[in-house]
């Protein structure tokens, strides 16, 4: 079977707290109501995520999470790496190497320039920015992780919150 890759970049955060740190920021009102109207835009498609991956930056995995429960997916099956938060493309792309090759889809939640530089990477798109709780769904012709590697995927859709239908 192929791999697919759900890349979702957090959504929008807070910034009126002076003192708070990156890692620790939240989502604000818009990164909220964002989220969950992309995830309510995978529903529609009838997209189920099972096995996700997350930074755990607060505004990344308050992202996954509201979108995982809109969807009917159990916080159980969100995975926190640490190595996510503030990756590179280089990096990500290890981590997605290395995926178990018996799970065929994977979302990662992660952070930019590293979500937009790796969708651009593994499939030469023309996307210059990844906006929040913007998504790209990539899809790859092999049935092991360890093969994906610079413009081996085919973008399936590209979608965020002010894309116009």
């Amino acid at each position: 079977m192929t791999k697919k890759l759900l890349l979702i970049r957090h959504a929008k955060s807070d910034w009126s707290t002076p003192n708070c740190s990156d890692f620790d920021r939240p989502l604000n009102k818009r990164g909220n109501d964002n989220a969950l109207m992309m995830a309510k835009r995978l529903k529609n498609n009838n997209i189920i995520l099972e096995n996700i991956v997350s930074s755990p930056a607060l505004r990344a995995i308050s992202t996954a999470n509201i979108i995982a429960a809109e969807l009917g997916t159990s916080e159980k099956n969100i995975q926190l790496n640490q190595s996510i938060y503030e990756a590179s493309c280089d990096t990500l792309l290890k981590m997605i190497n290395a995926f178990d090759e018996d799970t065929d889809f994977v979302t990662l939640f992660g952070h930019n320039n590293g979500i937009t530089d790796l969708a651009v990477y593994l499939t030469d798109a023309d996307i210059f920015n990844i906006p929040t709780c913007g998504m790209v769904m990539i899809s790859f012709p092999f049935e092991d992780w360890k093969m994906i590697s610079k413009n081996t995927g085919e973008v399936v859709f590209y979608d965020y919150p002010k894309k116009q239908s």
